[in-house]
């Protein structure tokens, strides 16, 4: 005799995610339980619980999941673009937290601070963002800018541009940040030669350049750090 999966709404208090969460509070969760109240429903065949444990199987981690479009996770059978729409929705909202949470504190006292910053905004790009961050005289970011957006390979990036903003921001020092999604941390040569040339711009105009940060999706390599500087 064949037996069909055992559905949330006959699971114990305990065990079903919403009560769960209400009983026992979030941190009582694991991620498929907490991606199942995103999901709301499973299939016939398979509860919603069983089903996140197979897309995050599937995904390896909550990094990958964040990275997914709507139409890949339409891909997993039992959902559909409502569902996708909601884990999406729900990603997004945390990633912009994490970056808000960062940027309480935006006082610059090291390359990790600047990874810290920076990671949530470019760090998990599929395409490579060129930013800088402008400071005041106690190195606290005043402003930050994505100065260019291109593909894989690199960018181009505007010196007049940077230095624009600079002026009309008040910044008297500034920090270079860029993503390689290839996940390498060595730097380019045009890296070095666009850091070069901005640096030399910025002793003309008095606005110190105090690092380039690249970054990746878990590391960072700091110019200065490396003594490139």
């Amino acid at each position: 005799m064949e037996v069909g999966h055992f559905a949330i709404k006959n699971w114990s208090d305990d065990d079903k995610p919403r009560e769960k969460l209400m009983l026992k509070g979030k941190d009582a969760l694991s991620d498929a339980e907490l991606l199942a109240i995103l999901i709301g429903s499973g299939s016939r065949n398979e509860s919603a619980v069983a089903l996140s444990q197979r897309i995050l199987a599937s995904t390896k981690n909550l990094t990958a999941l964040g990275k997914m479009s709507i139409s890949q996770l339409m891909q997993f059978k039992g959902i559909g673009e409502a569902k996708a729409v909601s884990i999406v929705s729900a990603l997004e909202l945390g990633r912009r937290q994490r970056i808000e949470d960062v940027l309480k504190v935006k006082k610059i006292t090291s390359s990790k601070g600047v990874f810290d910053i920076m990671q949530p905004i470019i760090g998990e790009l599929s395409h490579e963002e060129f930013w800088v961050l402008f400071l005041n005289n106690s190195n606290k970011v005043i402003y930050k800018s994505q100065l260019s957006k291109g593909g894989i390979a690199g960018t181009i990036v505007d010196i007049r541009l940077v230095f624009k903003l600079a002026l009309e921001n008040g910044a008297t020092g500034l920090i270079l940040c860029h993503n390689h999604p290839s996940g390498s941390l060595v730097p380019s040569s045009a890296d070095k030669q666009i850091t070069k040339k901005i640096k030399t711009a910025g002793e003309i105009l008095d606005v110190k350049v105090l690092d380039h940060v690249i970054i990746t999706e878990s590391k960072y390599y700091s110019f200065v750090d490396e003594g490139i500087f």
